[in-house]
């Protein structure tokens, strides 16, 4: 059952989207480029992500929860991707389970919903 969203409505989800692109693609680039910049100064630095060494243990949680991050951002942008994907070939607020109307409180909630709440229980 399709349903066509206001024009005004689409184009606030679209910038939220777009909004949420671009926050996520800086975090996985800042993470990249400070990977990049911790790597050239790992030859000179004494510390070592032993956790048997006093500090390394510190910095293994650091690393793994630096890693556990930019999954975190890799997987809202590939959703968000979706999510514009969607909306270029007219299929944005559709539940992809059901093929009934996503409510527009869940898309300004989260803009890259492509299911209903329903739908996402059951899955």
């Amino acid at each position: 059952m399709a349903r066509e969203l206001a024009a005004s409505t689409l184009k606030k989800l679209e910038r939220k989207l777009q909004d949420e692109r671009d926050r996520l693609e800086k975090i996985i680039s800042d993470h990249e480029r400070d990977r990049e910049l911790a790597m050239l100064a790992e030859g000179s630095a004494d510390r070592s992500p032993d956790p048997d060494n006093v500090d390394g243990g510190a910095i293994a949680v650091d690393l793994e929860t630096d890693r556990s991050m930019v999954e975190n951002a890799r997987a809202l942008l590939d959703a968000v991707i979706h999510a514009q994907d969607r909306m270029e070939k007219g299929l944005y607020g559709i539940c992809e389970v059901t093929g009934e109307p996503i409510p527009v409180a869940r898309l300004e909630a989260i803009p890259y919903a492509t299911m209903t709440v329903e739908a996402a229980k059951r899955n």
